[in-house]
């Protein structure tokens, strides 16, 4: 580091340092003007007042807390969002309290005395609504972390607000700050940062979640649309939370074209897969290939479509297993999807009776055999048929065509259920089902030694 560049450093950690003992000794100087006050008799009073008060919401809290929550176990039928809310207020209620009755007793006060014999009062009804109303709000932010960051940090900032101590905590966690050339990031940038773009993107989140609730509960869009448009939805509406937040705090957004070039750049060369997956999971959604619900093959893996993700899609298995397989799969891969068009899936079953059997007997007992079976549609254009498709060397050959209209209940289950049928169908007919019988015959020279020994001397006697 150059000698300027340290005298630079130098004098703006001493410009901090100076400012922080300033803050400290302003800070110190409200805190010892601040105790001077409230031990004056009327203000002690006050807080006298408000800690009966607090004591007072204590007791009624807990009997009140436990009529409340018997009422709320008896709700079962109300939706979740109002059992939620219920839940919450339950544990608020001694806070309740509390902001009711100082508030009631702020109100009195002012009728019956001077105004100045109850701003002590005031000021803590004042900050218990605050902080009851913030407890409130944050519940709307669903990560854990960010609800306590938002939460905290709303509570200092009306905290300093009421007491007036806005401008003063300003300027301090301003002049904590790390110079970059020309960016100048400060203490009081970063806070400012989080809450501003942790309300912004809480915002967002609740917004995308009741268009995407409202775009899945129309009956108008397709499975796969509506995927896209919540998905679509959802996109647009965080990020636009991001950049307005970052334009509120006053960050220059034309800064981020170099950034975004950079990412372009890494996108092109080390996340080509993660790319490549995006894309075609867009390309699934717009084509409408397949959609939730739809039963599809691919290679060993035979299934119905749970979700539709950014990077993969969930098929959940027959067995309960769940395959995350990469959307890239099925654009360049051959897939089956047996309920496309329709949930109509047509099964051929092959099979094979005697010579001696009549076919058109057999095949009137195949056909009655597999309409006997529930899942097996047995009437219209889709009812069973049985045709003869060769004769073979120990059997005359049939198929057995079915349709069933869900295939999600498996397809290697109603197989075996007609194929049960065909069984006992055929035992009651008396249709036998032959099967390859081959004779074995072993010569004299591959007998043991033994057995060619004993034939050799009975040839003898006998001769």
């Amino acid at each position: 580091m150059d000698p300027e560049e340290q005298i630079e450093t130098k004098d703006a950690l001493a410009e901090s340092t100076a400012e922080a003992i300033e803050f400290g000794q302003q800070l110190w100087a409200f805190l010892t003007d601040t105790a001077e006050v409230l031990l004056r008799p009327w203000n002690a009073y006050q807080l006298g007042i408000a800690a009966g008060l607090f004591l007072i919401a204590a007791l009624l809290a807990r009997p009140i807390a436990a009529s409340f929550h018997d009422w709320l176990r008896g709700r079962a039928g109300w939706p979740k969002w109002r059992i939620r809310a219920g839940l919450v207020v339950h544990k608020r209620i001694r806070g309740i309290l509390f902001v009711l009755l100082i508030w009631s007793t702020v109100l009195i006060m002012q009728e019956v005395t001077w105004p100045s014999r109850s701003r002590v009062l005031v000021v803590i009804a004042n900050l218990s609504l605050a902080w009851l109303i913030v407890s409130f709000a944050t519940r709307l932010v669903a990560n854990p972390l960010l609800r306590k960051m938002v939460k905290y940090g709303a509570w200092v900032w009306i905290t300093l607000r009421i007491l007036g101590l806005t401008a003063e905590a300003t300027a301090f966690l301003d002049s904590i700050a790390i110079d970059f050339g020309d960016l100048r990031i400060s203490l009081f940038l970063i806070v400012q940062a989080i809450v501003i773009l942790g309300v912004m993107l809480t915002l967002a989140r609740a917004v995308s979640s009741v268009a995407a609730n409202r775009i899945r509960n129309n009956p108008d869009i397709s499975p796969s649309m509506q995927v896209l448009g919540a998905k679509l939805a959802q996109i647009l509406l965080l990020g636009g939370a991001f950049f307005i937040g970052l334009k509120a705090i006053g960050i220059d957004l034309t800064g981020l074209a170099v950034l975004s070039g950079a990412i372009g750049v890494g996108l092109g060369f080390g996340l080509q897969k993660v790319v490549s997956n995006l894309v075609s999971g867009l390309i699934i959604l717009l084509d409408k290939s397949i959609k939730p619900g739809d039963v599809i093959s691919l290679g060993e893996t035979f299934g119905w479509i749970n979700s539709l993700g950014a990077r993969y899609v969930s098929v959940v298995t027959r067995d309960g297993r769940e395959y995350l397989i990469p959307n890239e799969d099925f654009i360049t891969n051959e897939v089956v999807n047996w309920s496309h068009s329709d949930r109509f899936v047509r099964l051929d079953l092959k099979f094979g009776t005697a010579y001696g059997d009549d076919p058109h007997e057999v095949r009137r007992v195949a056909i009655d055999a597999a309409k006997g079976v529930s899942r097996v549609l047995s009437g219209g254009k889709r009812a069973p048929v049985c045709h003869i498709i060769g004769f073979g060397d120990s059997s005359v050959d049939y198929v057995l065509r079915f349709w069933i209209d869900d295939p999600t209940g498996g397809l290697t289950n109603i197989r075996g259920n007609v194929y049960l049928a065909l069984w006992d169908a055929f035992k009651d007919a008396g249709v036998s089902i032959p099967f390859p019988q081959r004779e074995v015959r072993v010569m004299n020279d591959a007998l043991p030694v033994e057995v060619a020994e004993t034939r050799g001397g009975e040839s003898a006697e006998s001769g």
